[in-house]
């Protein structure tokens, strides 16, 4: 598949809105992707690998690495640490590597004001993409998480009130998903996916308003 320069593609979604899902599915269908695996000190949950699902760090190391400037984005997460690893996505970029990465809206600001403010020739400003994934409505994302029977009825009520004020981010974003049903949802960040190997410019400039959204459902 020909392309104008690699892409990093950042999707961002409240909790339950199935972007992992759609991530995997993408990653799937294209095996050339390179999937950005974010570091953290929380300690690995049952069946969860280091390296695999996050790379695990203690906590001195963490702070280390942000202080070396190792991380394109950190964050403290209900008192443990997220952070991406800044070499593995550019030495993939620079490698000509397209990048998924799969991050909340608090980690993608961060690295789209980095970006914006970064020179025009920068490689992550130039690949610079990204998608907001989210569901046709609060009461179709409470059916679901309801429906997962994962979580206890006050950590619903957090994810909901939490998704709000990440759906309020999405306008943020130079795409917008609604995941109503699965296969055309897929289908539409697919279709952006092919779009942006195909891109003559870079998608993101100093201020620039973000596109028009794009429904999924």
């Amino acid at each position: 598949m020909p392309s104008a320069a690699p892409v990093l593609l950042i999707v961002s979604a409240p909790s339950g809105a199935g972007k992992t899902t759609l991530c995997r599915r993408l990653l799937k269908d294209y095996p050339g992707l390179h999937y950005s695996i974010s570091c953290t000190t929380r300690a690995p949950r049952a069946g969860e690998q280091d390296g695999r699902e996050y790379v695990f760090l203690d906590e001195a190391t963490f702070l280390r690495r942000v202080e070396e400037n190792a991380f394109l984005e950190f964050a403290r997460v209900h008192r443990h640490w997220y952070g991406t690893p800044r070499a593995p996505i550019t030495d993939a970029l620079a490698a000509g590597r397209d990048v998924l990465m799969d991050i909340d809206v608090q980690g993608a600001a961060q690295i789209r004001t980095a970006a914006r403010a970064a020179p025009a020739d920068d490689p992550i400003r130039r690949a610079y993409a990204d998608i907001f994934v989210t569901p046709p409505s609060l009461a179709a994302l409470r059916a679901r998480l309801e429906g997962r029977g994962q979580d206890r009825p006050d950590v619903i009520e957090r994810r909901l009130r939490q998704a709000g004020a990440e759906m309020d981010a999405a306008g943020d974003y130079q795409f917008q998903v609604v995941n109503d049903e699965l296969e055309t949802a897929y289908g539409v960040i697919r279709s952006i996916y092919i779009a942006l190997r195909h891109r003559r410019q870079p998608l993101l400039a100093p201020g620039a308003c973000a596109p028009r959204p794009a429904g999924g459902g």
